[in-house]
């Protein structure tokens, strides 16, 4: 399976972490480790992996408690749990609190390189927005192609950079994107200012253009503590 898709392994066994991120790396993935589950929303937020590996029993936050933090956000990257081999019991917990699927411990690398793939299968589908696709939300059409931002036909004025910022916030729709990482996804190469004060200025704007309240924002959500969300 030849690709470049990032998976985040979260367990706090350094040995375990380098053994899954060689094997993983062998087999053509982008591998990201993480000790705990922390500030997993930031590393989530900042990184973007397609799927998390998270092991149910860590110091701090175990992997149960921060998928359902994961889910109650909105955060929808799939999840997969490492639980002890025999607790029938936290692997049912597992799949109530959202995870995709669980994986006993202990296990064949290649069993968890089996259900990385099938979940990644079973998750995969177009993007919120189609390459040369025009991609439609409320009374809006935002066009690739074009650059342009239409409501009811009618024309949106936007800056390049705005425009760059509306697309990565669509192209990640329902994922928390921190500030750093739309700054890296949205480049501008005219914007003088890069730094995070220029996202919330653009999102501003942004808000003022397609809101009709921005201080209650309907399409470009707040995430506290993280960035912002596009929610179509």
């Amino acid at each position: 399976m030849a690709n470049s898709q990032k998976i985040l392994v979260v367990d706090d066994d350094p040995e375990l972490r380098q053994l899954l991120a060689s094997y993983l790396n062998k087999h053509g993935f982008d591998t990201l480790l993480a000790a705990d589950a922390n500030t997993l929303e930031e590393v989530i937020a900042r990184f973007a992996p397609d799927l998390v590996v998270l092991d149910r029993m860590m110091p701090g936050r175990d992997g149960l408690q921060a998928c359902r933090d994961l889910r109650a956000q909105g955060e929808d990257v799939p999840v997969i749990l490492l639980t002890a081999k025999d607790e029938h019991v936290d692997r049912i917990m597992g799949l109530e609190a959202g995870a995709d699927d669980y994986v006993g411990k202990p296990f064949d690398p290649r069993e968890l390189l089996a259900r990385i793939e099938a979940v990644l299968r079973r998750k995969s589908g177009p993007s919120a927005i189609k390459p040369n696709r025009p991609f439609p939300f409320g009374p809006f059409l935002f066009d690739p192609i074009s650059r342009q931002l239409t409501r009811d036909g009618a024309v949106i004025k936007l800056t390049g950079g705005e425009l760059n910022l509306l697309e990565a916030l669509i192209e990640h729709a329902g994922k928390p994107l921190s500030r750093d990482r739309l700054l890296t996804l949205a480049r501008d190469d005219d914007a003088g200012d890069r730094h995070d004060r220029a996202i919330d200025i653009a999102i501003l704007r942004l808000r003022r253009a397609i809101e009709d309240d921005p201080k209650s924002p309907r399409w470009i959500q707040t995430v506290w503590g993280t960035g912002y969300r596009f929610s179509p």
